[in-house]
């Protein structure tokens, strides 16, 4: 792939043309593409006047477009297969829930509190990295510990959501700061749900540990904290919940501003303690999660992977209608269908567009590759052999133009400002990889 983008690529000596080769240079290629654009725009004319190709066009893409529910079936198939962890975060407001999340999803305290939506009367849940294929699922309880909530109505809500079927693991985590001891409702919620859910797993998190270091500490100690006034609370914590826990771990999760180092203080111990109370498959990608350098690129391939099932098909459809021998009759078709896909696609990474801007996805991704589309229609006036070419071509630009698609709603998923020139290289080099696997079609 390399030796041919290579060759593909200007060579060292064509950089270093004048300025007054590369003007003549560029005219030149103007005036090509404008003459390219021309024919276009003459055969297009002339064949919409011989051919129904606007009431053909509209009867292929009904064919080829995908409904609310067939993505809705393609997104539960997908969901069904990813590695989602389900954490109900059980504890009072303050207790640390929020930065647990942080703790687990690198987000920032912001992007968090505008992620949790409310779920019912006592719950709000908060799905990373979207809502639609989320890896972990976080439902908050709210109002816990106020005196004015019922708390056999929170117990209810939250058994009604776990009578929910469900292909993710689950697990309860309670958190308590460690110099609050009036702990009995959340005692109260956690043994009956356990009573009636005694395979979900649950985790006690002890949380603000530097509330009660000793008065001249000035920073965490290493790991775990070995404090009197730390090990006396903490082992009171984990009296009062004895038989309802299976494993209980100390963290403090801190803002930058207050002055601890590390921030997510324990951040390993938790993942070990979920790592040992969950499936293989969710610990694996918990601990994926954590791993910063490697986590947006873990994340990104394993949306890339089921996105790639879809562009397939997307791409073999475009190759059997670029192969009908009629230069540009099959364009409009052809992009409708292109446009069908990344709206796909979109659903994927959880970006919910319109076909309007799907099209101007495709536009500002694909925009180099508007000559060299009008090339390979031209090339079908050549019989038979024509089509073939045009028909790989189409088949590589599909793959491509999904490739790219990825990265892009991959960059807004990340709450990132997609970046053009990365995606421009993706598809160049995806284009480069496809041309080889679809050249079976020119034989």
């Amino acid at each position: 792939m390399t030796e041919q983008r290579d060759a593909d690529s200007p060579s060292t000596d064509s950089q270093q043309l004048s300025e007054p080769t590369d003007t003549i240079t560029k005219s030149v290629d103007n005036s090509w593409t404008n003459r390219i654009a021309g024919v276009w725009n003459k055969a297009t004319t002339r064949l919409t006047q011989l051919l129904p190709v606007e009431q053909l066009g509209q009867t292929v893409v009904e064919w080829f477009s995908v409904s609310e529910d067939q993505v809705a079936e393609i997104l539960e198939k997908i969901r069904a297969e990813l590695p989602t962890t389900e954490a109900l975060l059980i504890g009072k407001p303050q207790a640390g829930k929020s930065s647990i999340v942080r703790g687990l999803t690198g987000v920032s305290a912001e992007i968090v509190g505008q992620g949790f939506r409310p779920h019912t009367q006592h719950t709000q849940r908060y799905a990373y990295p979207s809502n639609d294929l989320p890896l972990l699922i976080f439902t908050d309880t709210v109002g816990l510990g106020d005196v004015k909530q019922d708390t056999q109505t929170i117990i209810q809500e939250l058994v009604r959501d776990l009578q929910q079927e469900t292909h993710s693991a689950r697990i309860l985590l309670l958190t308590v700061k460690i110099n609050d001891f009036a702990t009995e409702t959340l005692r109260q919620i956690a043994q009956q749900l356990r009573q009636q859910y005694p395979n979900i797993p649950c985790l006690l998190v002890v949380t603000c540990l530097h509330e009660v270091y000793p008065r001249d500490t000035v920073d965490h100690p290493a790991y775990p904290p070995d404090y009197q006034e730390v090990n006396r609370a903490f082992a009171a914590m984990q009296q009062a919940f004895l038989g309802i826990t299976n494993h209980s771990v100390l963290i403090d999760f801190t803002l930058e501003e207050d002055g601890y180092t590390p921030v997510f203080y324990g951040l390993e111990a938790l993942r070990d303690s979920l790592a040992e109370l969950l499936p293989q498959a969710e610990a694996q990608a918990i601990y994926q999660l954590l791993d910063q350098e490697e986590a947006g690129k873990q994340i990104g391939n394993l949306y890339r992977d089921a996105a790639r099932r879809y562009i397939l098909p997307f791409a073999i459809m475009s190759a059997t209608l670029a192969a009908v021998p009629l230069p540009f009759a099959t364009m409009p078709v052809l992009t409708a269908l292109q446009v069908s896909m990344v709206g796909l696609l979109g659903k994927l990474y959880g970006q919910t567009i319109t076909p309007s801007q799907a099209g101007g996805v495709v536009s500002a991704i694909a925009g180099g590759f508007l000559a060299q589309a009008i090339a390979r229609e031209l090339i079908k006036f050549i019989p038979g052999f024509g089509s073939a070419i045009a028909a790989s071509w189409a088949a590589a630009y599909t793959w491509a133009l999904g490739e790219a698609a990825c990265v892009y709603f991959g960059d807004l998923m990340g709450g990132k400002k997609p970046d053009q020139q990365k995606i421009q290289l993706v598809m160049q080099e995806a284009f480069q990889v496809a041309q080889q696997r679809f050249k079976e079609i020119k034989r």
